[in-house]
């Protein structure tokens, strides 16, 4: 237990089984590209933190801050080809996360969609589960395995598939706003929103297919600001942070 008037690790859990998604901008931190071990050390001490309630946790990586297929593709580069360049830059990441989460005692397993044997495990389902069951974190690279699909869809497909209760989005705002808050001031934030209102907004923190998905299977989306300190922690224990999707 921690010190009196600090969090209370004996507080029971709302979400017990949860798919952390992080885009890429999550490991370059300040820059625009690549990525921050200090950042990445930081974030695997959140981790960390959730770890220790209990909570059975799968991530979902994405790849933007190395490779963007879709923004590949307008500057001349095949549409499939610029996707599985990004899937490449997801299992890249994960490595990254996977050395920092284990240098601080978290054992971890990253799976692929596409396979990778001498550096990861192909995905299976099954063999993801066998891990959860077992208390490691497992991380999901290489999205779908599949062009034209982002890693937000594939973070639903996988938290489906391996019972999550919850998909934790990850950004950089507090939560799901009308606009932009970086660029219109009078956007307000919505504490819960249900799918269809947001598909009908065209909202951007997530794509529609993913958006659909969970809709279709009742999965609710938490979508937070990973830089505000125990934010995971306190999701997982009931606590209202962010925005949460679902009707």
């Amino acid at each position: 237990m921690e010190h009196k008037g600090d969090f209370m690790e004996e507080r029971t859990l709302k979400w017990k089984r949860v798919l952390l998604k992080m885009g890429g901008e999550a490991f370059s931190g300040k820059k625009n590209f690549g990525i921050s071990f200090s950042r990445l050390s930081w974030i695997s001490e959140e981790i960390r933190k959730v770890k220790e309630l209990g909570v059975c946790l799968g991530i979902m990586v994405g790849g933007g801050n190395i490779w963007r297929g879709e923004k590949a593709a307008k500057e001349g580069i095949d549409r499939a080809t610029g996707d599985y360049m990004g899937m490449l830059a997801t299992i890249i990441n994960a490595l990254a996360l996977q050395d920092v989460l284990e240098k601080r005692g978290i054992v971890t397993r990253v799976q692929t969609s596409i396979e990778m044997r001498e550096i990861a495990e192909p995905y299976i389902r099954r063999r993801a589960l066998r891990h959860l069951e077992k208390g490691r974190v497992v991380i999901f690279a290489g999205g779908t395995g599949n062009p034209y699909f982002t890693t937000d869809t594939a973070a639903a497909l996988r938290a489906l598939e391996i019972g999550a209760e919850v998909i934790l989005k990850a950004t950089k705002v507090a939560g799901i706003y009308s606009a932009d808050p970086f660029k219109d001031e009078k956007a307000v934030k919505f504490e819960r929103i249900g799918y269809t209102e947001f598909l009908n907004r065209r909202l951007k923190v997530m794509d529609s297919t993913a958006v659909t998905l969970c809709m279709d299977n009742n999965l609710p989306v938490v979508v937070f600001d990973l830089n505000e300190p125990d934010s995971i922690k306190r999701i997982a224990v009931g606590e209202r942070v962010g925005t949460i999707v679902q009707d």
